[in-house]
């Protein structure tokens, strides 16, 4: 008996697009990562409270000219269009209206539950996507994970991950790349 070798089938971001409009996954949390339908984490008191917390003090530190979007789709190449807890961009909203940002200076994801597949799968898309600096807030050990300098590692799940990774602790302070030398207390992250 000949064994034929079970494939995945990879979805492009404009074929995901597609099944979007069209209504398929209405009220499913799902995201594009990496040309996979991936199931988000399950947005649970606690983690809906972070989210709410980090998007305040986020807000509370940027000049005008820039928003945060809260867990709303970015377009970081053919193959991925994740739906990150917080991205901070350039703009007004009605600079989104045709299509997603690209390029965001910050992601942040709130993590309870999904905490090696957002430092190693995620770190690794965004690391490729050159996004300069990506936050975990761990809410089980209540820390903030940074991550910066994206780097080529052949072994990481898209080829790139993260150089550097700083974890911080309440009362320990943040400086944004995008924003120095503004500071953002990370306990000002957790509910």
């Amino acid at each position: 008996m000949t064994r034929i070798p079970l494939t995945l089938r990879r979805w492009k971001r404009s074929e995901y697009d597609r099944l979007v409009e069209l209504g398929v996954f209405v009220g499913e949390p799902i995201e594009l990562i990496g040309g996979q339908l991936v199931v988000a984490e399950p947005q649970y008191p606690y983690h809906a409270s972070a989210v709410g917390a980090a998007e305040y003090a986020l807000r509370a530190l940027l000049p005008p000219g820039w928003l945060v979007r809260t867990q709303a789709p970015i377009s970081l190449d053919d193959e991925s269009e994740p739906e990150p807890d917080l991205v901070v961009v350039p703009g007004r909203p009605s600079d989104y209206r045709d299509a997603h940002p690209a390029r965001p200076v910050l992601i942040l994801e709130v993590v309870e539950s999904s905490l090696e597949f957002d430092r190693r799968h995620k770190g690794s898309l965004y690391a490729r996507a050159r996004i300069q600096e990506y936050w975990i807030v761990n809410l089980p050990e209540r820390v903030l994970e940074v991550h910066r300098d994206p780097e080529r590692e052949p072994s990481a799940p898209y080829g790139w991950r993260y150089g550097s990774v700083t974890v911080l602790r309440s009362p320990e302070r943040v400086v944004p790349l995008a924003f120095a030398p503004t500071q953002l207390a990370v306990g000002e992250l957790f509910p």
